[in-house]
């Protein structure tokens, strides 16, 4: 049965703390600063991923009460299988680069990490007081490594919309906060990621506020700064591949494979905050 949650009170949603500690820590302590406990904290998943700090980001997570969907990276972690399962065609540079990250997070996670990431849920719901539902997902509804970016066909994301039977989708898996109306009234929102920029050319991250009304639900995609020297300096240390490490300063992902032509013309032009009331 897919978890639901009544959301009657502001909520702060954040995708892919990708093992960066310093930007896991700061989005809590934003929702602190607002007043938002943990159990109104919603990550959409793939926690663990490029940064140096897995283990910590998981006792992290596990400790704030924040709830917390299955990624691609949590599930095959807990499977023990060998690659990360992104969904990245095999050896473009994101797969090349993958095989560092995962095997350095693979060491990092101990078996009480895997058994808590075998057991999170792979969809939420949330309903809102005029009983719309969002139905939470990491990538898509049919398949958890999904890509799906704001340029997506409107017909392939009224397609999986279908497949959860809700009114709206907040999805996480492809790092680049948007937030789009579809045909029919319905929602597709992505908060971004918190553990790497957005390509932006900018070192900031991204998460997303709702908050919920009688008839309405405002949702604002807000910018996050955090000690991004830092985690930089730390998967240095680690070892980690470079590109990603330069990729927390420069604001510019190592590699663009997975960019669809409108997403790609967009590299290095900076994000700004929305605001959409749905």
């Amino acid at each position: 049965m897919i978890p639901l949650i009544r959301l009657d009170a502001p909520m702060l949603v954040f995708g892919g703390p990708y093992s960066n500690l310093q930007a896991t820590q700061a989005v809590l302590a934003e929702a602190a600063r607002r007043g938002i406990a943990g159990d109104r904290i919603l990550c959409t998943g793939d926690v663990v991923a490029y940064a140096a700090d897995a283990a910590a980001c998981c006792d992290l997570m596990m400790e704030s009460g924040a709830l917390v969907l299955m990624g691609n990276c949590e599930e095959n972690l807990a499977a023990e299988a060998e690659d990360c399962g992104c969904g990245f065609e095999e050896d473009t540079a994101c797969d090349l680069l993958s095989r560092a990250w995962y095997a350095h997070a693979n060491r990092q996670v101990t078996p009480r990490h895997r058994a808590w990431m075998g057991g999170l849920p792979r969809q939420l719901h949330l309903e809102l007081p005029d009983r719309r539902r969002l139905a939470v997902l990491h990538g898509g509804a049919t398949e958890i490594s999904r890509f799906l970016f704001a340029s997506a066909p409107e017909p392939v994301l009224l397609e999986e919309l279908a497949e959860t039977a809700c009114q709206g989708v907040i999805a996480g898996h492809c790092g680049i906060p948007f937030a789009r109306r579809l045909m029919g009234g319905g929602l597709w929102l992505n908060a971004g990621a918190v553990g790497m920029p957005a390509n932006d050319g900018t070192p900031r991250s991204w998460f997303a506020l709702l908050t919920p009304s009688p008839r309405a639900l405002t949702v604002e995609i807000l910018p996050l700064d955090y000690d991004h020297a830092a985690a930089a300096a730390a998967m240095r240390a680690a070892g980690l591949p470079e590109g990603y490490a330069a990729g927390l300063e420069t604001g510019l992902w190592p590699s663009c494979d997975v960019l669809p032509s409108l997403e790609l013309a967009a590299r290095a032009r900076a994000l700004q905050p929305l605001r959409l009331v749905w």
